[in-house]
């Protein structure tokens, strides 16, 4: 009887190979353990949307309006008991959301920011829905001009953990700093302002809040024009010069020539 033939080093997929004579029965050092793992990795992408799209507007929205109120462009006392709703769900809900999905799409700064001042407008939605629910008593309100620094510490975190991110944002794009620098600034003025209830301070609060907004609807919709026209449109002021020219196309996804099977872009 002819004897079978012993099998060769061959390959099933491209990841996993048979033992030869040579390596069968060697013990693995670390090296090999590594070339193992290695061997046998493998990497799902599941793709989505930029979570900061969603995260920016959702904060310039709420911001925007509580800064112009807090500078004295509009409204009185009782301006934010209309306002809470939406700043609670849209600068809450929705940016807290962005938020989570910063941490799927492994972007630690946006994480930080979005889940933070999101946390914020829903504790400020939270705040003042229990204000017009006669739940916390008329002496403990925040009024502007009027001392309340338990309110003003709220404040106090914004201002550092902000602080932080705009550091951090300097080693990712002037674009996103100009958003975390004033909004810093408009949080340390607000918590000076309730510390010792200084009208200018909250003033001054306000018109940094309404900047950073308004830089914030700048990133957000030079991001969704990016996402949409696959070409820089408007510059967010990168560190590479040819991400910043428009009509340039910086960033190339992973992605099959004809697209994904079953997958269909858009909506």
């Amino acid at each position: 009887m002819a004897e079978t033939p012993r099998r060769a080093a061959t390959t099933a997929y491209p990841t996993e190979t048979y033992p030869t004579e040579q390596t069968a029965g060697r013990r693995h050092d670390d090296r090999d353990e590594h070339e193992v793992w290695e061997s046998r990795t493998r990497v799902v992408l599941s793709p989505i949307a930029a979570p900061s799209i969603l995260g920016l507007f959702g904060f310039a929205g709420a911001t925007m309006m509580v800064g112009a109120w807090q500078a004295g462009w509009y409204g009185d006392a009782n301006t934010a008991l209309l306002l809470f709703p939406f700043a609670a769900l849209f600068g809450g809900v929705a940016q807290f959301a962005a938020g989570i999905w910063s941490y799927r799409a492994r972007d630690g700064l946006a994480t930080a920011v979005h889940c933070t001042w999101g946390s914020f407008w829903m504790a400020f939605g939270l705040l003042f829905g229990m204000v017009a629910a006669k739940v916390i008593p008329a002496q403990l309100v925040p009024h502007f001009g009027t001392a309340n620094p338990a309110f003003g510490f709220w404040f106090v975190v914004l201002a550092v953990v902000t602080g932080c991110a705009a550091i951090a944002s300097l080693g990712e794009s002037l674009g996103i700093f100009t958003v975390l620098g004033p909004l810093a600034l408009g949080s340390a003025l607000s918590a000076a302002g309730w510390m010792s209830g200084v009208d200018w301070l909250f003033t001054a609060g306000g018109y940094a809040f309404t900047f950073a907004a308004l830089a914030a609807v700048y990133v957000a919709t030079a991001m969704m024009l990016e996402s949409t026209m696959g070409r820089t449109i408007l510059p967010l002021g990168k560190y590479h010069k040819s991400a910043n020219v428009p009509g340039r196309q910086f960033t190339h996804p992973l992605e099959y020539a004809h697209g994904q099977p079953g997958v269909k872009m858009g909506q």
